[in-house]
């Protein structure tokens, strides 16, 4: 571990091709943050333009900034301004960048003596400084010091070292005087998701739903009282191997009360989320704000039984499995929702007799449209046992030179609740496959699968038994 002190005998003035005049604070700052970490920010600042060629320097980018993806334009007179060069300077200034750029250059060491009185070694730095390897010193009398220690002191600052990550331009404007500029550009390091907060009522008909979104600002700035947007879908991106508008508002039923602080818009072929109103994202802050709250959302509950069992020879002949539970919610204006929902894990809450908030399941929603179906699965029941079982198994010899295949099955629930349940038995196929003959109705709901909605009585059993024929 190093153990010397840096001091510098000098002043920290950034030596330029030209004096650079520093941009103002931000006027009016605004964020864009994807859910694909990264975040797009636009920064409105004032500044004095000179005819011919001016030197401009804008500090407090964020440091995990794209350089490539920065935009300068004047407001003012956007014909009129012209950006001729573009520097992105990053070199900051601290001990261990400056002694990195101090090879070759004399360094002296302030050194206190044990018992009192100061000494000083001077010599020139031989190595770059690295976590764990300290310092080598070559003195004028050829000497080698490894690992000297005390306060170092220089001469003169190297050059290129910034006191933050900056942008330089070089501009060319044919108008003198104040210009609003815009800067805008993209920055790793941003980052937002969606949760729901769901609550069931007693009957597992109805929920209240909460949506918290959680922004997480790494990019290495801060942007105060900036406009905050939240942009969800996929947009596409290309990343290196190395590195009309429809405005609503929501219109779910508020729980608390009070109107939704962000409005929802479609654009392109993604949504927005723009907050009413400024917030500030420091750097290194996780901030939560909600989204939307709506309530007596209808849901229905479901039991599903589903075997991954395809109809192949030489499978077990037994599967016992469990049956899950699912809500299911459609996301409509009559149902309290309408919306687009961004992609987030729902957490589902209900109260017990005690009217204590329990947990019960959660699961992961994607992106989802207005009118369409959400599913959501929560977990076993418990009380539900189901059983699926091969009777036979057979061959039906060949036609057309196709290998013709027969098997019957038996599927058995047994429910031990005091209310009757109805549990969705779904069935896996595979060829060319017919049903000869079952003991109770069937959905064909793809070519390779179909469904049996099986009613069983309260501490009861009920049971399905099916004739299937395959050609392969």
């Amino acid at each position: 571990m190093l153990k010397s002190t840096l001091v510098l005998a000098v002043s920290l003035m950034l030596v330029s091709p030209a004096i650079a005049q520093e941009v103002s604070d931000s006027k009016s700052a605004s964020v864009t943050v994807y859910n694909q970490n990264f975040g797009l920010v636009r920064d409105e600042r004032t500044i004095q333009l000179k005819n011919g060629i001016n030197y401009l320097r804008f500090e407090d980018v964020a440091a995990n900034i794209d350089p490539t993806s920065v935009s300068f334009q004047s407001l003012t007179a956007p014909n009129s301004v012209v950006v001729r060069e573009q520097n992105y300077q990053y070199d900051l200034i601290n001990p261990g960048t400056i002694l990195s750029k101090s090879l070759g250059k004399e360094l002296k060491f302030k050194q206190y003596l044990v018992g009192g009185g100061v000494t000083e070694l001077s010599g020139k730095l031989l190595n770059a400084p690295e976590s764990s390897n300290g310092l080598v010193l070559k003195t004028a009398d050829g000497n080698i010091v490894l690992n000297p220690s005390g306060e170092i002191r220089l001469s003169e600052l190297p050059e290129g070292l910034v006191g933050k990550p900056s942008l330089l331009w070089k501009l060319e404007t044919t108008k003198a005087g104040e210009h609003k500029a815009e800067i805008a550009y993209q920055t790793t390091g941003m980052n937002w998701h969606c949760d729901y907060v769901a609550i069931a009522d007693k009957d597992d008909n109805n929920i209240d739903l909460t949506s918290w979104v959680t922004i997480d600002n790494r990019s290495g700035a801060t942007y105060k009282n900036a406009g905050l947007k939240l942009m969800a879908g996929d947009v596409h991106r290309v990343t290196p191997p190395a590195y009309a508008r429809n405005t609503m508002m929501f219109k779910g039923g508020a729980v608390g009360g009070g109107a939704p602080q962000f409005t929802e818009q479609s654009f392109a072929e993604y949504h927005l989320y723009n907050l009413q109103g400024k917030t500030t994202l420091k750097n290194n802050e996780t901030k939560q704000m909600s989204l939307f709250n709506a309530a007596n959302i209808p849901v229905k509950k479901t039991y599903v039984f589903e075997s991954n069992d395809q109809v192949y020879y030489g499978r077990p002949a037994t599967n016992n499995g469990k049956v899950n539970v699912k809500i299911e919610i459609v996301n409509s204006e009559k149902n309290a929702l309408g919306m687009p929902l961004p992609k987030g894990k729902v957490r589902v809450y209900k109260k017990d007799a005690d009217d204590a908030l329990q947990f019960i399941g959660e699961d992961q929603i994607d992106h989802t449209p207005k009118d369409e179906k959400i599913r959501l699965y929560i977990g076993d029941a418990f009380d539900i046992a189901a059983e699926r079982r091969m009777v036979s198994n057979q061959s039906a010899g060949r036609a057309n030179g196709r290998t013709i295949q027969r098997q019957s099955y038996e599927l058995s629930v047994r429910n031990h609740k005091k209310t009757e349940v109805t549990v969705t038995c779904v069935e896996h196929a595979s060829g060319d496959w017919t049903i000869l003959n079952s003991s109770q109705p069937y959905t064909k709901k793809d070519a390779r699968t179909f469904e049996f909605a099986v009613k069983v009585p309260a501490n009861g059993e009920s049971k399905v038994t099916y004739e299937i024929e395959s050609r392969y």
